[in-house]
């Protein structure tokens, strides 16, 4: 290709050249377009006239296609035959003849391309320079950053854990914003900070709290650093803290059967709720959740969602299938405990109704009996599995018992039973004062 064509149809991007009046040069005419009248099936092109140095008259030039007709648009066919054009122009400008070798001309626009070439690399590498610190310097903020670990999240963990999360985050943000309000985007924050929140919640509240916000904000910066917000999650390196599990106690005998009594006359949904608690193991938060599809009478089969896993299915004990009313004509879909009856609607999260039965409880049992915090509704399902485990005994082998009593509690290892059984004292040595006399 000719060093003429080559500068014309040279990458259209790199020229912008603003047309003028020509009037003076007589040498050339002004290049322009021929679009066939916009018909695409023509050849589109720029064509240009220029003096012959003999006859003095303007003479036709060869046409330009270059690769304007590749394209299949009018407007990408414009665009390129325009930038053609422009290129020409500056070309004629700068002197060039078509009927002259015009080697001085095309030193001047080898010339031009390598100075051209390298001011442009150079601007290149400072745009890059730029942008990466750009990228370096520009954080997320906290809140933001917060927000994106919620929204991965969403999917991934229940509505109860998000909501858990939220509350924690605010926590902290709060603190945050009052004790150091010149911390706003998520790399400023450090281990130290971190360390100063966690001790003031131990101090403030206790060791188990603490380490359920350190919990929750260690998932929240492992998932930032997993994304390549943060570079590292330091709360790994923050130490768990011992803590005492604040169990309820189990009731007595007597007590138990007080309450029952009282609840006969008193409430006997709340009844109801605390013998499905205490006759087939179900925590607080999963009695919460009950549907009446969930009670299947003539399976004599209780399905739920439990603590560590998506659904269970549990046999309904005789002695809870004759406390139950009639639910033939419920709604399938009504939740079988709300404040006033047995299925029905209650619109509020499955948290705020098994606090709602908490603080029942309270009011109706703890206040007349003078109970404290040590009993709650929790104390029912403690009470049951302890009386249970040790009628089991009376006939079997604790490894025995203990097998028999995993599939009623359902619990997912022996191990996690065994645990459980030591931390509420079912587990009881047997008389060993024989051992004493010798």
């Amino acid at each position: 290709m000719s060093i003429f064509q080559e500068t014309v149809t040279f990458e259209h991007e790199s020229e912008h050249v603003l047309e003028h009046d020509l009037s003076a040069k007589s040498n050339f005419s002004t290049p322009k377009i021929y679009t066939a009248k916009g018909d695409l099936t023509k050849r589109w092109y720029v064509y240009f006239s220029f003096r012959d140095p003999i006859t003095k008259k303007l003479v036709r030039m060869k046409n330009i296609y270059g690769k304007a007709n590749k394209y299949k648009t009018k407007a990408d066919r414009l665009t390129i035959l325009t930038a053609y054009r422009n290129n020409l122009l500056k070309l004629l400008k700068q002197g060039y003849s078509p009927f002259e070798n015009n080697e001085s001309i095309k030193r001047k626009i080898s010339e031009n391309k390598f100075i051209e070439s390298k001011n442009q690399y150079e601007a290149d590498i400072k745009t890059n320079n730029f942008i990466n610190q750009k990228k370096q310097n520009i954080a997320m903020p906290i809140g933001e950053a917060f927000e994106f670990v919620m929204k991965l999240k969403q999917n991934q963990v229940k509505p109860r854990t998000i909501q858990d999360y939220r509350l924690k985050t605010k926590a902290f943000l709060k603190w945050l914003s009052s004790n150091h309000p010149h911390i706003s985007t998520i790399d400023q924050l450090t281990k130290k900070v971190l360390l100063e929140f966690l001790n003031e919640k131990v101090m403030s509240t206790s060791a188990r709290n603490r380490n359920n916000f350190r919990l929750t904000l260690g998932t929240i910066l492992q998932t930032l650093e997993e994304n390549e917000i943060i570079s590292f999650n330091f709360i790994k390196t923050i130490k768990v803290l011992k803590s005492i599990p604040n169990r309820n106690k189990t009731f007595t005998q007597e007590i138990e059967k007080r309450i029952f009594k009282h609840l006969e006359k008193e409430d006997p949904i709340l009844l109801l709720y605390i013998k499905f608690v205490a006759y087939n193991f179900l925590r607080p938060i999963e009695a919460s959740r009950l549907k009446i599809k969930d009670v299947d009478i003539q399976n004599r089969t209780l399905t739920f969602q439990a603590k560590n896993s998506n659904l269970k299915r549990k046999t309904i004990p005789q002695i809870l299938l004759e406390e139950l009313p009639d639910l033939t004509n419920k709604n399938p879909e009504h939740l079988l405990f709300t404040p006033n009856t047995i299925g029905g609607i209650w619109n509020t999260k499955e948290t705020n109704r098994r606090n709602y039965f908490s603080k029942r409880f309270k009011q109706k049992v703890k206040n007349h009996f003078n109970l404290n915090e040590d009993f709650g509704l929790y104390s029912f399902r403690h009470t049951y599995i302890t009386k249970l485990y040790r009628r089991i005994l009376r006939d079997a082998t604790p490894f025995e018992a203990k097998s028999k009593l995993m599939l009623i509690t359902g619990h997912n290892s022996m191990s996690a039973l065994e645990k459980y059984l030591r931390d509420i004292d079912a587990e009881l040595a047997q008389d060993y004062s024989n051992l004493l006399k010798e």
